[in-house]
């Protein structure tokens, strides 16, 4: 959880309500996507606290297209923002011009928004540039009494961006997710858990880890969980985080045995 300034919340209170009120009614009125890029600009400095002339750049040039807005912090290119019409539904095909663009600058952080929703979503470059979405709010759902609402306000903010609170937030989201959980659910000490119950149980029920491994993964758990390349950083993390705990036992091992000898 990060510390919420007591400047951030109090702006967030003072602001929110109003702007809920005019991002709805663009939406009724399906209103031009350059009135919702001006609509854009005032939250990001009401609400989310940039400063609107020197830390917000519209029509940032991107290669032979513009994108609608940028964030710079102290003259460097930090964030940008792609806006559509606040009558539009958003789609993963509006990021494709300025999530390539921002790969190519080094810039690893992309907002889309119609004013009503907003996505924050992380750039990745390896073999291919690809991109993830790491968080998504609903301005008009976002309570400023609420704790978790706040927090998400948060990653969008200044104060968020200039403490890194968004590759925080990222971070933890990679490690505590449903991969995570399914990797460790099919885990060789959980597996054997699970026969112990079952035998504790049912006594008469004889069943050995490999088959009950084979039913929790064929069976029990979703298929979407197991395959793939998040699948397989979920297992390659938890086989690193054991390894890491292997050795530190280990290590205490050896600490007590050398004392024992002395």
């Amino acid at each position: 959880m990060n510390k919420l300034s007591k400047k951030f919340i109090e702006r967030v209170a003072s602001n929110l309500k109003k702007y809920q009120r005019i991002t709805l009614a663009q939406q009724k009125s399906d209103v031009a996507e350059a009135d919702t890029v001006t609509l854009v600009k005032d939250i990001l400095a009401d609400v989310f606290g940039y400063d609107k002339y020197d830390e917000l750049t519209s029509e940032h040039q991107i290669k032979a297209t513009y994108c609608d807005l940028a964030i710079k912090i102290a003259g460097k290119l930090r964030l940008l923002v792609e806006v559509k019409s606040a009558g539009s539904s958003l789609a993963d095909n509006h990021l494709r011009q300025v999530i390539d663009y921002g790969a190519h600058q080094g810039i690893h952080w992309v907002i889309l928004t119609n004013a009503v929703e907003w996505r924050l979503v992380r750039i990745y470059v390896a073999k291919q540039i690809s991109h993830e979405e790491v968080c998504r709010i609903v301005l008009a759902d976002m309570n400023p009494k609420n704790e978790d609402h706040l927090q998400c306000l948060f990653l969008f903010a200044k104060e968020g961006l200039t403490t890194d609170a968004m590759d925080a937030f990222h971070q933890q989201a990679q490690l505590f997710n449903k991969f995570t959980v399914s990797a460790i659910i099919r885990s060789d000490a959980v597996i054997s858990v699970v026969r112990r119950e079952i035998r504790r149980l049912f006594p008469d029920i004889k069943v050995g880890n490999e088959n009950l491994s084979l039913m929790v993964e064929n069976e029990v758990i979703k298929r979407d969980t197991i395959e793939g390349d998040k699948a397989k950083e979920a297992v390659a993390r938890m086989r690193k985080a054991l390894n890491k705990l292997e050795r530190a036992k280990n290590k205490a091992t050896k600490v007590v045995v050398a004392d024992l000898a002395s």
